[in-house]
């Protein structure tokens, strides 16, 4: 999969997952290329996206043992319950280095999971999933790709 079919992907999965949360799950969301600890953004949607770089690494928090193990296939994924703030929600591989970083600058995981609602929004997430692993992303690391959805 491209970059550009890859986002018209994750945009429509971030706005069906609000329409069936009944309000915003994810307000910010990355396409990131990891390669040893070496971090390229593709793109990038959300309320910090000239600070969103600065602090990734701390951000992570605990999702940054899972992310930088390679013990995820293509289409896996892992959430951080207790991440608030910029603390970063969750995780989706989209390809051999490549990821998926979703976040909410306000509310924690654990904070989301209360309503009952959230069951039925993270059905678009687990169908973004399934096609990741039927076509991976992949994007050449000389790719400079830096911006917002119109």
């Amino acid at each position: 999969m491209t970059l550009s079919e890859i986002t018209g992907h994750i945009s429509h999965c971030i706005k069906a997952m609000d329409k069936f949360y009944g309000g915003v799950v994810f307000d910010e969301w990355v396409v990131v290329s990891l390669v040893e600890d070496q971090i390229r953004v593709f793109f990038y949607q959300g309320p910090r996206e000239q600070t969103f770089l600065t602090d990734f690494f701390k951000d992570l928090g605990a999702l940054h043992t899972g992310l930088t193990s390679g013990d995820y296939g293509v289409g896996d994924f892992e959430f951080s319950r207790h991440a608030i703030g910029t603390g970063i929600e969750a995780f989706m591989v989209l390809g051999q280095g490549n990821y998926l970083i979703c976040n909410n600058t306000t509310m924690s995981m654990d904070a989301i999971a209360q309503k009952s609602e959230w069951l039925n929004a993270q059905v678009p997430f687990v169908e973004l999933a399934e096609k990741m692993r039927a076509n991976p992303l992949h994007v050449p690391w000389e790719t400079k790709f830096f911006r917002k959805p119109k």
